[in-house]
Order: structure tokens, then C-alpha cells, then sequence
């Protein structure tokens, strides 16, 4: 990588799931990363940092534990659910259950929420906040219905992504927070879905993610984008 100022620092959230490995991997293998660390909710590695995202207690202590290693160049946010036990997305609106919104929008929006809070402030000041968000977190793209829980919770994370974006720019004008949807990637968040047996690789995914990442500039802060580089409407 080379858009940074090398050598860059930086830091992957969700890095135990298949895409936030993928990231982890391929700035690992970089020779001008000089410093990435991983946070995860779980994991058996010992320099992987725990984080629970229904814990603003957790997401601070994880921020004050790296801010000594900041500020970042880059930090990946790699977190989301789609389906969970016992149940799956909403085909109608009679599906809808109280239990399942609540789990969704906890890791899709609350979590992330509180990850902008704690986390903006050790952005370096050209460095970029990447969340992972989705296509069909736009409202304007909705064409199919379905899926209610993810679509808001993944609309209302594009909203605070957009929202921090414009209070950054205030702070720090050439840093930049942006919303990237990862298109179908291999995983267990894809598996169960028809759309799953055409998926990429997450290595492939991650490798095309941080190419757009690269190229993006301050007027891209508070930007939806594809994989591929291309911008989504919100």
C-alpha cells in the first residue's frame, strides 16, 4: 500500500470474521504497514484485543488500550450480523420480532456508533475510518423489500458515518470516515443465501476494498462505496 504516508499505522475491528481476517492478512504481509493491530470479540490469539460491541465499557478500554500506538492511518471496521440463532431476515413485514431488531441493530448501528465515538479521535490527519456497510442499506437501491432489520440498521450506520464525517471534517479536513459495502464475499453471513454460491473470496474482497481505500480523497469523507470504487446512493 502506498496512499498512506508510510510507514502508516493501522487497526482492524471485527477481525476474527472472514472479511476483518482478510484485512488483517493483507496488512501483515505489507512491508510499509508498520504497526496493525486486531480487535475481536473473541479469539485464541493473545495480542488480539477483546471488544464487545453492546459494551460502551469494552469499546472505550479497547480505544484507551491502542491510543498509545495511534494515531492510525487506517482503521477497518469489519463487524455486522445478518442472521443469528433462531432466526434469519424478515421476508415480511409479519416477521418482524422486537428481539431480532433489537440484536440487529445492536452490531449493525449501536456498536458502530459507539466505535465512531471512541475511535474518530485516533484517526491521523489523513488517515481514513473505513465501516463495512451494505448495498441494500440504501434506500434508494430498494427494490426487492425484505430484510427489514439489516436494511435499517444498515441505513441508520450510513447516516452516523455521514453525520461524523461532517464533524471530522471540522477537526481534521483531510481525514476521512466512509461506508464501503463489500459485495458477496465467502462467509458464514453469506452462506445461507442463494446469492452466496456466486461469492468471492474474502481475500479477494479485502484486497479490492483497500484498493479503493487508497484512492480515495478528503472529498470522499462521509462517501457510500462499492468494492470496486464505485459510489452507492443513499
Amino acid at each position: 500500500m502506498t496512499a498512506f504516508d508510510s510507514p502508516y499505522k493501522a487497526l482492524v475491528i471485527g477481525a476474527s470474521g472472514s472479511i476483518g481476517a482478510a484485512f488483517l492478512k493483507r496488512l501483515q504481509e505489507d512491508s510499509l504497514c508498520q504497526t496493525v493491530i486486531a480487535m475481536a470479540r473473541s479469539s485464541s490469539h493473545a495480542d488480539v484485543i477483546s471488544i464487545h460491541l453492546e459494551s460502551e465499557e469494552s469499546i472505550q478500554k479497547a480505544a484507551l488500550a491502542v491510543k498509545e500506538h495511534g494515531p492510525f492511518d487506517l482503521i477497518v471496521v469489519a463487524t455486522g450480523v445478518l442472521h443469528g440463532d433462531g432466526f434469519m431476515p424478515e421476508k415480511r413485514l409479519a416477521d418482524i420480532d422486537m428481539k431480532v431488531l433489537q440484536e440487529t441493530f445492536m452490531a449493525n448501528t449501536f456498536g458502530p456508533a459507539l466505535l465512531l465515538k471512541h475511535f474518530v479521535p485516533l484517526i491521523s490527519t489523513r488517515g481514513v475510518m473505513a465501516l463495512i456497510s451494505a448495498k441494500v442499506g440504501s434506500i434508494e437501491d430498494n427494490r426487492l423489500g425484505g430484510w427489514y432489520s439489516y436494511r435499517a440498521s444498515k441505513a441508520a450506520l450510513n447516516m452516523l458515518i455521514k453525520t461524523a464525517s461532517i464533524e471530522l471534517r471540522r477537526q481534521k479536513p483531510e481525514a476521512l470516515v466512509v461506508a464501503i459495502h463489500p459485495g458477496t464475499v465467502i462467509s458464514d453471513l453469506s452462506k445461507p443465501f442463494a446469492g452466496g454460491a456466486n461469492a468471492r473470496p474474502a481475500d479477494i474482497a479485502a484486497e479490492e476494498m483497500l484498493a479503493t481505500i487508497q484512492s480515495l480523497g478528503g472529498k470522499d469523507s462521509g462517501q457510500f462505496f462499492t468494492y470496486d470504487g464505485h459510489l452507492l446512493p443513499w
